[in-house]
């Protein structure tokens, strides 16, 4: 293994440490932490969830400071990896990345924002509509964000496909959960709600851990192999 190969597997397992990272703190924020503050539905519940739960609602902002750290990182880390594979579009990877972060990070400054009001002296009325209006940004920060998660994961898939410096069926199943991201997003924006639709977004979830698992693993193939 020459000495250009074994820098590739370097920055490719540094990739697939900051890529499990994301993975982590989004499972945990969004999936697991954020159902206990934040309830669209019902602002009163979130206030009293806010001055109740304080150390879990802080938890949920840290993590969410997490996705957009390791979001960032794991962008510029695949450029590094790729660039000398497909430059331009190592360049759609990293910038599109680098727009999800951005998005989140409006989420984490409404969040912040949120944990603020809950503790001040407003009414408990201007609370509760300050904090369904900042509840909103917060969703629509994911949803839309969602549409450069998507992009990203199509250029990510394409530079696997057509270098074949990892499993070709990896890149193919990328593409298609980019896609089905971007689906996604636009077809909710639309009003139509259906639970089908959540299935659009599974084959990206199959793809990013897979990615993740060979980045770990294998790092990344010889460009003769």
């Amino acid at each position: 293994m020459n000495d250009n190969q074994s820098e590739l597997i370097k920055t490719a397992r540094t990739a697939g440490i900051w890529y499990l990272i994301m993975a982590i703190s989004g499972i945990l924020g969004f999936l697991i932490f954020h159902p206990q503050i934040f309830d669209s539905e019902d602002g009163h519940k979130t206030l009293t969830n806010l001055i109740d739960l304080k150390s879990v609602a802080r938890t949920r902002l840290l993590l969410e400071f997490a996705i957009i750290v390791s979001q960032a990182l794991t962008a510029v880390w695949f450029y590094k990896l790729f660039r000398n594979i497909n430059e331009w579009a190592a360049w759609s990877v990293g910038i599109w990345g680098m727009i999800n972060s951005v998005a989140i990070m409006i989420s984490a400054i409404s969040m912040g924002s949120a944990i603020e009001i809950a503790s001040s002296s407003h009414t408990v009325e201007d609370k509760v509509i300050l904090i369904e209006l900042l509840s909103s940004l917060i969703t629509n920060a994911w949803g839309v964000g969602s549409l450069f998660f998507g992009l990203w994961l199509i250029p990510l898939g394409y530079i696997v496909t057509s270098s074949k410096r990892m499993p070709i069926w990896l890149g193919r199943i990328l593409i298609i959960g980019g896609i089905g991201y971007l689906i996604s997003a636009v077809v909710n924006y639309m009003g139509f709600v259906n639970p089908l639709l959540d299935y659009l977004t599974v084959p990206a979830t199959v793809g990013e851990f897979w990615m993740i698992g060979y980045l770990l693993i294998f790092g990344i193939r010889p460009a003769n192999e």
